[in-house]
């Protein structure tokens, strides 16, 4: 299969501090991985030059088989999909949701003077429907939970039928119905052979879909695991990754993850 991502000693450096150093990582089309790591491990920064947002300090950033740095980033953009709290906040309270996922084709927030043929709404009606928000197409945005407005920013990122789904911390700030919900919804999308090659990243185990291949595990900038999921996600590695002695379960398809101990791990 061909590269979607392909990162070789990838860093970014701000001021005095690396936000991420000598990351070298490779996504392939079909992949499902799940970045993890704690606060400050540099998931955001390593996002923001997946969404082309972010140029490396050092390395080489591949991204849909072009070079960052040596490419029109605004052509590049489109072919990504995106979803953040970020970007949440940019959607106008009073837009119509139909119109939040077909304005996508444009890439505008807000509908203004543009024109959408039927095929944008066939294509918006039919995302909306895949992710269980369809009876929403004639609220506001402002009048959705936060777990319907998730599934409605995951719609229209998929509207302009992607190469790479990016999906930023999907299930933050979510209650258990909410994340349950959303979780089901991510399961069926990365379990869907034509889906995108998709990047999910999360800080709770219990947000990890059905349908992941692989995970990235981050600390401090530096990757401290990666490959296969069922291989990378253990005990060990996740102690290490959160600095702290932890036991991981998987009960069929979904992880969990607890304390082990009191102590604290020992750095390595």
């Amino acid at each position: 299969m061909a590269s979607v991502v392909d990162l070789s000693g990838v860093g970014v450096r701000r001021g005095n501090k690396w936000l991420l150093d000598g990351i070298t990582w490779d996504v392939e089309e079909g992949d499902r991985w799940v970045i993890i790591g704690p606060n400050g491990a540099g998931k955001t920064t390593l996002m923001n030059i997946l969404s082309c947002q972010m140029h490396p300090t050092t390395g080489v950033a591949g991204i849909l088989g072009e070079v960052l740095g040596t490419v029109d980033v605004f052509e590049l953009r489109p072919r990504i999909g995106v979803t953040s709290a970020a970007l949440a906040d940019r959607i106008p309270r009073g837009e119509l949701v139909r119109d939040v996922v077909v304005s996508a084709s444009y890439a505008v927030m807000g509908r203004w003077r543009e024109q959408y043929d039927q095929m944008d709404h066939g294509r918006a009606e039919e995302l909306m429907q895949q992710l269980h928000v369809e009876d929403l197409a004639d609220r506001t945005f402002g009048t959705l939970s936060e777990g319907e407005r998730k599934r409605v920013l995951i719609a229209r990122a998929l509207m302009t039928d992607p190469e790479l789904l990016l999906l930023d911390e999907p299930a933050a700030g979510l209650d258990i119905r909410g994340r349950e919900e959303l979780v089901a919804s991510l399961s069926e999308l990365c379990l869907d052979d034509h889906a995108p090659a998709t990047v999910l990243v999360t800080h709770h185990m219990e947000e990890v879909p059905d349908g992941i291949t692989h995970a990235l595990l981050m600390k401090e900038g530096h990757i401290v695991a990666m490959g296969p999921a069922h291989l990378v996600i253990n005990d060990e590695t996740l102690s290490e990754t959160f600095d702290i002695p932890l036991h991981v379960t998987r009960d069929g398809q979904r992880w969990a993850v607890r304390s082990a101990g009191p102590q604290r791990a020992q750095q390595s």
